[in-house]
């Protein structure tokens, strides 16, 4: 029996000190905060600082766990024939370091911080719309959710994970 294979990733709410979030806009056209794809062999807190630093030239500290996520939708991937794995994404709350914002990027067309409470002004998707909910209602307790994307997004589970 072949092991199962998931898209792991892990993503960072960048939270400058002022009230300000970090949104990069990806290739595809959509507003998200950076994260991305756990690299073979790399561990959750380096990915979640590689990809922030690719998307944004942002250096982070991370602080905590504030979401895990399964978008547990069985499709097709654009070639009609691949099927695309379930994803689970770690997101955490990031501090600002160093580095210079970059606006454009190999992976991203714009970079910017944007008021913690307009954010939702920028995010279209309705997953990543309900994950950023996520994060501003975080009561100390991380929040997991699971939801479908195609054919169309609903959530299936939402519930905070507390002792």
């Amino acid at each position: 029996m072949p092991f199962p294979t998931h898209i792991v990733s892990a993503g960072g709410y960048v939270e400058d000190g002022q009230g300000n979030i970090l949104l990069v806009k990806t290739r595809d056209g959509g507003w998200v905060c950076p994260g991305g794809q756990v690299e073979v062999g790399e561990n959750l807190i380096d990915a979640v600082v590689r990809e922030i630093k690719e998307e944004s030239g942002i250096d982070v500290t991370v602080g905590y766990l504030v979401g895990v996520c399964s978008n547990t939708g069985i499709f097709k991937w654009y070639d009609g024939v691949t099927d695309v794995p379930t994803q689970v994404i770690f997101e955490f709350v990031c501090k600002p370091v160093g580095g210079e914002l970059v606006e454009v990027t190999d992976e991203t067309t714009d970079s910017r911080w944007v008021a913690k409470d307009r954010v939702l002004d920028f995010i279209s998707h309705p997953a990543l719309r309900a994950r950023y909910q996520a994060y501003l209602d975080f009561n100390g307790a991380v929040n997991y959710m699971e939801y479908v994307t195609h054919p169309a997004f609903i959530i299936k589970r939402d519930v905070n994970l507390s002792k």
